[in-house]
């Protein structure tokens, strides 16, 4: 980090700069130069308040040479980080799983249903939402503990691993209970006490982009999770908000080879949410994955006109299965595998 002076600063000013860096346990390093003074702050672990130091008197500006996020980036860790949600379940490798399922759990003949379909489709994991957080109080807001019991009877009969969204701390400990992977919600991305929570869970976690959150955002609010110990983050890229309304959200898919080149972390895409309509949802999959995303996430529902949520942008089973067709030749084209599922039924 740098600290640039004012043109005309007095000595006295970079003096105190000096001191309450050293205040705050780094060493500082002033370089005088023609127009003006910089002090190069040595030692800095990401932990610097920078705001302390824009307020002293004769300050310009804080410069930051290297980036606040410090796990999850790749000067940290050069080497792709792959993350396993269950066995032949990977995101990060050369694999590119599908997470596939309902918006939310609705009934038991509902989740198994579409937890056969997208298993014998090819999906690697079984999503849905036993917590829904939704725009409305109105809304349906998922079946709670009841759907958790559903996810984990789904389980039992398809053998696939779960995704399910935590939406506070004592939601997170239940999820635990029956998720193999964590899903925080775009609403949540910046719950910063849930993401300590389920860092010091332990499980993987899946990280989704807010609404309105830049990448920089994102990966400061996985390193809250990697902070607290847990390494196994995959990172979501599902739309963010615009000014266009001929879709729900704008998929970023320039969001993957960014995320690629600043950190070691897997992410993948969810073009359901990301586009919010059924028709676009397919060629914004093979598009995603195309442009380097480490697996999908994608709604699929037994009859998406009777959905309690997201049944526009929701699939039909034989339009997944025909999906799914599709993505394996995109990913072969690429020198990748969309895998097939390899758990089996448990009775």
């Amino acid at each position: 980090m740098l600290v640039v002076m004012r043109h005309g600063a007095t000595s006295a000013e970079v003096a105190r700069v000096i001191e309450i860096v050293e205040e705050m346990g780094y060493s500082a390093r002033p370089m005088p130069g023609a127009q003006r003074t910089a002090v190069g702050i040595v030692g800095n672990d990401g932990r610097v308040d920078a705001s302390r130091l824009e307020a002293l008197s004769g300050v310009a500006q804080v410069i930051h040479v290297t980036q606040p996020y410090k796990q999850v980036s790749r000067e940290w860790r050069p080497d792709n980080t792959v993350v396993t949600i269950a066995p032949g379940v990977a995101f990060g490798g050369d694999t590119t799983p599908v997470i596939a399922g309902p918006c939310s759990v609705e009934s038991e003949q509902q989740i198994v249903s579409a937890a056969e379909a997208v298993r014998d489709a090819g999906a690697s994991a079984l999503r849905g939402g036993a917590f829904k957080p939704r725009s409305s109080p109105y809304s349906f807001q998922g079946l709670g503990r009841k759907g958790l019991d559903l996810l984990a009877l789904a389980k039992r009969e398809t053998g696939l691993p779960i995704v399910t969204e935590a939406m506070d701390d004592d939601g997170a400990h239940q999820v635990a209970e029956v998720a193999d992977c964590i899903q925080i919600g775009a609403r949540n991305m910046q719950n910063y006490s849930l993401l300590k929570t389920v860092g010091r869970i332990g499980k993987p976690v899946l990280l989704k982009r807010g609404m309105a959150a830049t990448i920089h955002d994102l990966l400061l609010s996985a390193e809250y999770i990697l902070a607290e110990g847990n390494t196994q983050v995959i990172l979501c890229e599902r739309g963010v908000r615009s000014f266009d309304t001929a879709t729900r959200n704008m998929l970023d898919l320039s969001a993957i080879p960014t995320v690629h080149l600043l950190s070691h972390l897997p992410i993948v895409a969810d073009p359901s949410h990301g586009t919010g309509l059924r028709d676009k949802v397919g060629p914004m999959a093979r598009a995603a994955l195309a442009a380097g995303a480490d697996g999908l996430l994608i709604e699929v529902h037994p009859a998406p006109d009777r959905a309690l949520s997201d049944g526009a942008q929701s699939l039909y089973p034989e339009q997944f299965a025909a999906l799914m067709d599709e993505l394996r030749g995109v990913a072969a084209a690429i020198g990748r595998e969309v895998p097939q599922h390899a758990g089996t039924a448990r009775v």
